[in-house]
């Protein structure tokens, strides 16, 4: 497995677990400092997947076009609980890697919340949002999973309801609950299960109506800037 692969899931599953642990025991506004935290670890597997050859600034831009897509998904849909933001997330994975997705998720999700209001639950959404591009760079690279219209829409379905929409939900748990157990912790995952649900179908439907489109288009940039895949689809 390659270093920026090692890297991605340590942080994922050790380091930010740690700094939202750390960050709920601060007062006052330390969730920027949580959430700047975050992003830094975030950026650390990202840079590594480009140790083997020299990034160019454009190469970054698009990064960042995609993150402003996302944002624009989220913010420009009027329905509460029905944003595209997920979709842009997963197909910035899918396009260039868990590494990609994982940058794009968290700093759509930090971005986008000047729009809606910071606060503690920012860096536990950096993290939801990013572990969603992450989990969709991981299982369609090197084809494990075909880039087709319905196996996308039916990732993008599972991935809210069964993955993203959970870590959001223990965000949840963590911040409104004086007292956490099995008791007092599953009403709140079951009444986020209809917001996940249609989280979910957003995502799916944009996945078919959009995916494979976006998807050839970001194939074209990457030939035209030499952004190319290696062998683990980074």
């Amino acid at each position: 497995m390659k270093k920026s692969h090692i890297a991605t899931l340590l942080i994922f599953l050790l380091v930010i677990p740690a700094t939202l642990y750390f960050g709920l025991r601060l007062t006052g506004r330390a969730y920027y400092l949580t959430s700047t935290l975050v992003i830094i670890e975030i950026i650390i597997p990202f840079l590594l997947a480009f140790e083997s050859r020299r990034p160019q600034a454009r190469e970054l831009v698009v990064i960042a076009v995609l993150s402003a897509l996302a944002v624009a998904a989220r913010v420009a849909i009027p329905i509460p609980n029905f944003k595209a933001i997920f979709a842009i997330i997963m197909l910035s994975g899918i396009a260039f890697g868990p590494e990609a997705g994982f940058l794009v998720g968290a700093v759509s999700a930090f971005a986008s919340n000047f729009f809606y209001g910071q606060g503690a639950y920012t860096p536990w959404q950096m993290f939801a949002y990013g572990a969603g591009g992450m989990l969709a760079g991981f299982l369609f690279a090197k084809g494990r999973l075909p880039q087709k219209r319905w196996v996308m829409a039916a990732f993008g379905f599972l991935a809210c309801v069964l993955f993203v929409g959970p870590l959001l939900d223990t965000c949840t748990v963590f911040l409104t609950l004086p007292i956490i157990n099995a008791q007092t912790a599953w009403p709140l995952y079951i009444s986020g299960f209809p917001v996940n649900i249609s989280q979910g179908v957003c995502t799916a439907l944009t996945m078919v109506l959009f995916g494979p489109a976006l998807l050839e288009k970001l194939e074209r940039v990457k030939l035209q800037y030499g952004m190319t895949e290696d062998d683990d689809g980074v």
